[in-house]
């Protein structure tokens, strides 16, 4: 790993350390500068966190029961249903214990865990309770295993069948053959067609690498190669059996936070957390490199304000939250 100091230009570091995000200056400390989780700053930003900007403003919309807008729109209500306030809230590094946050993970797990399998479905079934059987998909069970695992859950049993889950039922294949036949399988073309679903792909491996390598199983540690190996085929964004073409081009658009959708941003992020670093990278990091703007930020490209709860940073604009990532992602290359 390289010093900051030969990636960040001048200003930069300074200019992700303000208080006014402290999310973003919680993450530079401890990510970028790695500074000790015990230490001064970086406790007194972990705490201003849960006190000024978009965390305070979400928790102030929760239900007394732990849900956002109602209960059986914890996913459909996009994106200010719980599924989504869970997801952002881990991503701006809220504080899992706080009993709040503790009260939207067990409604989470209530409502749309399916029980038998230990995957997230979308719906919750009238009779049986808990997720559907019938709605549970790869990128949402990838999502919820993550936030979950981010605020705190890893050692729950019922997170740990959503690992399991991931392991089991996350496809690796790449349109080789005939895809698997039977649940989950049998139920929407768009994520369990003939080709696996890269999001599903992306979203899974982000939760796999949200464990710490002591908590990783054999079977764990097994699928974190498969995810990776199909991504890195893919040279991240590409098409597997043409190189030349971009599987979407709006994964070159970087945003954040991301919801089910995915980008090279994010793909990259997960890739580093791992330690991975392999030549079928270059592509994508070139393109990184490309973005970057001459005073050494990046810009916001892709947004979902004012369709969530609060708006975060601005389309368009340098963000520190891009522009975090994307140092991140150098610092480990």
């Amino acid at each position: 790993m390289r010093p900051i100091e030969e990636i960040a230009l001048p200003g930069v570091m300074e200019w992700l350390l303000e208080p006014e995000n402290p999310s973003v200056r919680y993450f530079t400390l401890t990510t970028l500068l790695n500074k000790p989780a015990a230490g001064r700053d970086v406790t007194e930003a972990r705490q201003a966190i849960m006190h000024a900007g978009p965390v305070p403003e979400i928790l102030a919309m929760q239900r007394e029961d732990g849900y956002w807008k109602s209960p059986d729109q914890f996913y459909t209500a996009k994106y200010t249903g719980t599924v989504w306030q869970l997801m952002i809230l881990a991503e701006l590094g809220a504080d899992g214990a706080d009993p709040r946050i503790q009260q939207a993970c067990e409604f989470i797990l209530n409502f749309s865990r399916e029980k038998e399998s230990g995957g997230f479905a979308y719906r919750t079934g009238k009779r049986e309770g808990g997720g559907l059987k019938s709605e549970v998909i790869p990128c949402l069970t990838g999502n919820l295993v993550w936030s979950l695992i981010r605020h705190g859950w890893s050692h729950d049993p019922r997170v740990q069948r959503g690992i399991d889950w991931i392991c089991r039922y996350q496809r690796t294949d790449d349109g080789e053959g005939e895809p698997p036949a039977g649940w989950p399988y049998d139920r929407y073309e768009m994520c369990w067609g003939r080709h696996t679903c890269h999001m599903g792909v992306a979203k899974s491996l982000k939760a796999l690498s949200a464990l710490p390598e002591t908590e990783r199983s054999s079977a764990v540690n097994r699928k974190i190669g498969e995810l990776s190996e199909f991504l890195l085929k893919h040279h991240i964004y590409k098409r597997s059996h043409n190189l030349g073409k971009i599987s979407k081009p709006g994964w070159s658009r970087f945003g954040f936070p991301l919801m089910y959708q995915t980008d090279i941003l994010e793909i990259l992020d997960i890739m580093a957390s791992l330690g991975i670093d392999d030549p079928r990278m270059e592509d994508a990091i070139t393109l990184l490199l490309r973005k970057r703007t001459t005073g050494g930020k990046w810009v916001m490209e892709n947004s979902f304000n004012g369709k969530m709860i609060t708006n975060i940073e601005s389309l368009k604009k340098e963000s520190k939250w891009i522009t975090l990532k994307a140092l991140s992602i150098l610092l480990k290359h």
